[in-house]
């Protein structure tokens, strides 16, 4: 087994040279490379598919006992500095590269249907492979220096794709703002990762906590002081897995194509921030006061998603903010101590959730088919319904996704999210009532998502729908007749549309490239949650920190209690199961008028609508403020920096001036100066 974790290092490195050699074709011979867009999309898939069959060899022999690897070389040196770089294999990476190149391979067979006819197909897959090689290579680090280099990768790559329609001003200004978002993290994430190594002497994880420990035991360092370099390093997972408040980049980036939105928002990027609080565990267990920060943020960061995610009519800014949710439910999760809960769910919710977000793109792919490629009528929830009838492989598991999301047994959100649940009751019960509330309104707003979009009748033909979704957007609709809208001429245009456009009458099911990798993500969306069930825990007995041992997990396990589970399980199922009820009453039934609800709520509903109005209040503070602020600078730069600049050169201009008649060549002027000057020198002398 020893080759294998020896070239462990080639994980990273096969995707990384993917892109290279497609980003050399297309800068070197642009035509030629993307006539064989099949052909090196192939070659791409290829690529990665190499990294993950080396994923899962190397995650069977950690799971059959093989003990952690790392190798490493110096970088650079200097004096006593000594900066190493290399990789390292254990349990964590072993789970993260799996996970990570299962997801992004699958993606990536999806994208042939979904971008078959997108003149930057071959620039998309260069992309997505950097993108995968990024991230794979922030899984492997073996300091936190080099996971900082690839982090910063990660963030660039993500800029890319989220712009990847960079012509469209949505795309544009969302992976500007995604940008500018996470740098704010990442610059909090380096000053507390400068302070840690000005306090511990390393990058390395385990032993910077352990001499942080010891340093603040021992006095050296001030416990407050050891807080906020934990609470700084926090700031990077804030903000790269959308926490609150540097959560507002998320539902923006989903100005991008879907296949990224499934491969940033389920799996990868928003997932590195959970991943290196986990690495970073040895520092912040031993700091109670970060815990706390991290469980607190967690909490109501899911308990924000879920109130936004209530009243969304975009599917996929319906699914950004779930992912929102859902995260916080992880960072809650390692806040209290459920190292392996959080861990656990990270796997499960990266499998449905990029499910969820393949289904919604094939969705807006049949959608297209009716209304165009027009992202406002294509995504949005009120002109779909019916679709179930048309797209039943979408539908099927789009439902799964649903039900594991929800936390309905047997399927795998069910044993993550109770077991996330079940351990913070034993830590704070105020914060299990937040995540409890936060399941119940996720059970809600996720079937509201699925009835809206696959039951009732099909509405994207309804031109009135169409053409109030049109000025609510602000975009400007003909007029049809003098004054009110005519109907029938509606119709009528729309008729002439669709022969125009070739459009379809309804949507259809997407081709199998599409279909494909949405049952073979429903296979562990109902099944690999069972690898984590409380009364045979696989999973914990895997994943368990460095700060257990083998013997403690085990022993945990045997204590199971049977009456405990059936309550705790109970109880979220129950709260699932009433936010079901709810959205079957008011989205399938039609019992419930969800309009007359918002009406009796108005300020309520409002807030949730507009996103609790942090885009406005940051829009207000730092936009609008920073440029205030740039126009007051300005006018300090104009008036006296440049006013000092111009003083000066008109004093040399107007002494320039005197002193040319002057300098006039005769040598008995130029003595008679010198003697008034000494007659001058004489007279001064004389009276002082």
């Amino acid at each position: 087994m020893e080759p294998l974790y020896q070239y462990a290092w080639l994980i990273p490195v096969f995707p990384l040279a993917g892109a290279m050699l497609v980003g050399l074709g297309l800068i070197s011979f642009n035509r030629a490379t993307n006539r064989l867009r099949q052909l090196l999309a192939v070659f791409i898939v290829s690529w990665l598919g190499a990294s993950m069959v080396f994923s899962f060899a190397i995650l069977w022999s950690q799971f059959h006992g093989h003990e952690p690897y790392q190798r490493t070389l110096e970088w650079a040196a200097a004096g006593n500095f000594h900066l190493m770089m290399g990789y390292t294999i254990d349990h964590l990476t072993a789970l993260m590269l799996v996970v990570v190149t299962t997801v992004a391979f699958l993606v990536m067979i999806y994208t042939d249907g979904y971008m078959a006819h997108d003149p930057g197909y071959v620039r998309f897959y260069a992309y997505l492979s950097l993108f995968s090689s990024s991230m794979l290579g922030l899984v492997v680090s073996a300091n936190l220096l080099q996971v900082y280099i690839f982090w910063e990768l990660v963030g660039m790559c993500s800029y890319l794709l989220i712009g990847f329609w960079y012509d469209r001003k949505a795309a544009a200004d969302a992976c500007q703002k995604a940008f500018v978002t996470n740098r704010v993290g990442d610059f909090g994430l380096l000053l507390g990762m400068l302070g840690l190594y000005w306090a511990t002497g390393t990058f390395d994880f385990d032993v910077m906590g352990a001499n942080l420990e010891a340093f603040v035991e021992s006095g050296y360092l001030g416990a407050g002081m050891a807080a906020v370099f934990a609470v700084l390093v926090f700031l990077g997972p804030v903000a790269k897995s959308a926490q609150f408040p540097l959560h507002v980049w998320l539902p923006d980036a989903m100005e991008g194509p879907t296949p990224i939105s499934a491969l940033i928002h389920a799996a990868t990027m928003v997932a590195a921030g959970v991943f290196l609080i986990a690495r970073m565990y040895p520092v912040f267990e031993g700091i109670p006061v970060a815990m706390t920060v991290i469980a607190w943020t967690g909490a109501f960061t899911a308990f924000l998603g879920a109130t936004i995610a209530i009243t969304q009519n975009d599917i996929k800014k319906g699914l950004a903010y779930s992912t929102m949710s859902q995260l916080g439910y992880m960072v809650m999760a390692m806040g209290i101590g459920a190292y392996g809960a959080g861990l656990f769910h990270l796997m499960t919710h990266a499998y449905f959730k990029a499910m969820l977000f393949l289904c919604s793109g094939s969705v807006i792919h049949g959608m297209e088919a009716v209304v165009g490629h027009d992202p406002i009528l294509a995504q949005d929830m009120r002109l779909m319904g019916g679709l179930r009838k048309f797209m039943p492989i979408t539908s099927l598991t789009f439902l799964i996704g649903t039900l594991a999301i929800c936390g309905i047994p047997p399927f795998a959100g069910f044993w993550s999210k109770d077991e996330i649940l079940g351990s913070t009751f034993e830590v704070s019960p105020i914060l299990w009532g937040i995540g409890w509330l936060t399941a119940g309104m996720t059970a809600f707003y996720m079937f509201r998502m699925y009835f809206s979009t696959f039951e009732g009748e099909f509405r994207g033909n309804e031109m009135e729908i169409r053409h109030q979704l049109k000025e609510a957007a602000g975009v400007a609709v003909p007029a049809f007749g003098p004054g009110a809208m005519d109907v029938r001429e509606l119709e009528a245009q729309a008729d002439h549309d669709h022969h125009d456009h070739h459009h379809s009458e309804f949507p259809h099911e997407s081709p199998l490239t599409m279909t494909l990798p949405l049952l073979v993500l429903a296979v562990p969306s109902v099944l690999i949650g069972l690898v984590g069930t409380p009364f045979n825990n696989y999973f914990e007995e895997f994943i368990h920190p460095a700060s257990e041992t083998i013997a403690e997990v085990v022993a945990e396990a045997e204590a199971f209690d049977w009456s405990e589970f059936l309550i705790m399980g109970g109880s979220s199922v129950g709260i699932g199961l009433i936010g079901i009820s709810v959205a079957v009453l008011m989205y399938l039934q039609g019992k419930i008028d969800p309009n007359a609800i918002a009406k009796k709520i108005q300020p309520l509903y409002q807030l949730s609508l507009n996103k609790w109005y942090f885009d406005e209040i940051y829009d207000r503070l730092f936009v609008q403020g920073s440029r205030r602020l740039a126009r007051q600078v300005m006018e300090v730069d104009y008036r006296i920096v440049d006013g000092a600049v111009n003083l000066t050169g008109f004093f040399t201009l107007l002494s320039g001036e005197a002193l040319k008649y002057v300098e006039n060549g005769r040598a008995q002027f130029y003595a008679l100066i010198v003697f008034l000057a000494v007659l001058g020198l004489v007279i001064v002398s004389g009276v002082t």
